[in-house]
């Protein structure tokens, strides 16, 4: 997993932050844990994944960049409300690759 310099994170998760991204890297089951990470196609803006999928095949075996977590189904949706409200403000847009890159230059 590589991780997203400006972390999206959602206020539950962000009171086990260390420990939620620990257990991501370690593969440890956290069935309430989601991972918002950018699009597999070019019509989404970005995807919200329960974190049990990595531990699936072929998903496990697969290099993700997170660019979010949330404690809860409905956090996630609350942090990828504000990564697009972000993003349309940064870019004008909703190309995700677009805000990443301003952030990164920063």
């Amino acid at each position: 997993m590589n991780w997203y310099k400006h972390l999206y994170v959602g206020e539950k998760a962000k009171k086990h932050q260390d420990s939620l991204i620990r257990n991501l890297q370690e593969g440890k089951l956290q069935p309430q844990v989601y991972v918002l990470v950018p699009p597999q196609n070019e019509r989404n803006v970005l995807e919200i994944i329960p974190s049990a999928i990595w531990q699936l095949l072929p998903y496990g075996q697969q290099e993700i960049f997170v660019v979010g977590i949330a404690v809860t189904y409905w956090e996630a949706l609350e942090v990828a409300r504000q990564i697009v409200e972000d993003l349309y403000q940064m870019t004008g847009g909703f190309c995700l690759s677009d805000m990443i890159g301003r952030k990164e230059e920063r």
